[in-house]
């Protein structure tokens, strides 16, 4: 636990390793905005990304953690040397992790394939850690960063825990049970996820999985709530990843819907992604050009700043045949900080941060023409929209600060793991 002297001196917490798929990754602004909260606590977060990932925008914030990263190749002399020492020191357990982990991703090509990369890569991890003094580990994800986790684990006995979100629990389930059943502690960003892990593997993980939401910083999004004039053009912004789960294409027909009304709007997509040449077409052959912009890909403070020009927000998401789908989106989060009236998709913990009839607008996800109607409701209704925008930001303050829920992620360290 942290210590206090009598100069009011605090010393450093214990020495935290984070594992992530990628980094900088734009969308994973919410694992940022967690690292710089828990290292304000005096946590030392030592940063090990399983891919530099390389794009043109990253967020400022991202600067000084890109510089002190583990950038750790997936071949090397040295990750040869150090297989080959492990294999000579503790065979028995460096075969068994190797055959366990080959074993419960057969199940996926893809997953094995990315196995078979990431185990070498893992062991000289776990011989990096070992030697930093890494107290515990924190994987975001489930898949091959809590992987990843789980192999340094059974080398080093380090333990540690991992924060659950979607795609990675709803689609990709290779070796699920194995890597939470061995986790000190699992974080869900929703209720949602924990009563459906819960329902799949169950009470053996329900017991150690605890709510730690995903959060925003509110400073950055605070606005006065206010109704737009009828005159004004109503402009509508959504933000997020432009991939097929996230439903824009759903929201671009929703637009037809609404020219034909006659409605003056604009809508304006932020994010960059595979479906930017499809949502190009889709606009063209509506004969959206004046209507619907893509803006590309944006650092937060440029987001905050959009989000002040906007009068409604949408997340049009939906679930794939795959399962995959949303968690909580971050994005909902700041526009509900910032004062927008929101309509979004019910599904997954979707519902818990937009409540229907009090925070937001609700409706069925894959249903461009109810999300129509929604908008035209926003837009008609200004009071009734304003009245919710006011009760989503008191929500969001409340249970999505960030501040508020590294807290909670803070005590859990120091309760579930001896420093």
């Amino acid at each position: 636990m942290q210590k206090t002297t009598k100069n009011n001196w605090k010393a450093p917490r214990g020495k935290i390793a984070y594992i992530m798929s990628r980094f900088p990754h734009l969308p994973e602004v919410f694992i940022l905005r967690e690292m710089e909260a828990l290292k304000a606590m005096g946590w030392q977060i030592e940063l090990y990304p399983l891919i530099r990932q390389k794009q043109s925008v990253v967020h400022k914030e991202a600067g000084s953690w890109i510089e002190r990263a583990r950038w750790l190749p997936f071949v090397s002399p040295a990750i040869i040397k150090t297989n080959i020492r492990t294999l000579g020191r503790t065979p028995g357990r460096y075969l068994s992790t190797w055959t366990k982990a080959l074993w419960e991703n057969r199940i996926s090509l893809r997953a094995l394939i990315k196995t078979m990369v990431l185990l070498p890569k893992s062991f000289y991890a776990a011989e990096l850690m070992k030697d930093q003094g890494i107290d515990h580990i924190h994987a975001h994800f489930a898949t091959h960063p809590a992987l990843s986790a789980w192999i340094i684990h059974r080398m080093t006995g380090i333990p540690y825990s991992i924060t659950v979100h979607a795609h990675d629990i709803f689609a990709h389930k290779a070796m699920l049970g194995t890597k939470l059943k061995d986790a000190a502690f699992i974080a869900a960003i929703s209720d949602f996820n924990r009563n459906y892990l819960s329902e799949k593997l169950g009470s053996r993980i329900r017991h150690k999985m605890y709510i730690v939401r995903c959060g925003i910083t509110p400073g950055h999004y605070d606005r006065p709530i206010k109704a737009w004039r009828p005159s004004q053009r109503f402009e509508l912004i959504t933000t997020g990843s432009l991939q097929p789960y996230k439903g824009q294409k759903d929201l671009v027909k929703a637009c037809a819907l609404l020219r034909d009304t006659g409605l003056d709007f604009r809508c304006r997509i932020i994010g960059e992604g595979e479906e930017r040449q499809a949502l190009e077409k889709l606009i063209d052959s509506h004969q959206l050009d004046n209507h619907v912009i893509l803006l590309g890909a944006k650092t937060q403070d440029e987001v905050a700043t959009l989000l002040k020009t906007a009068h409604c927000y949408v997340q049009p998401s939906i679930i794939m045949p795959s399962g995959k789908m949303e968690g909580i989106p971050v994005a909902l989060m700041e526009a509900m900080a910032a004062g927008l009236p929101v309509v979004a998709t019910a599904i997954s913990g979707i519902p818990e941060l937009v409540r229907r009839k009090e925070t937001g607008y609700t409706l069925a996800p894959g249903a461009p023409r109810q999300l129509a109607t929604l908008i035209e409701q926003v837009h008609h209704h200004p009071d009734q929209a304003v009245k919710r925008a006011e009760n989503a930001r008191w929500l969001v303050m409340n249970e999505f600060n960030i501040k508020k829920n590294a807290q909670r992620l803070s005590h859990l360290f120091s309760k579930h793991v001896n420093f």
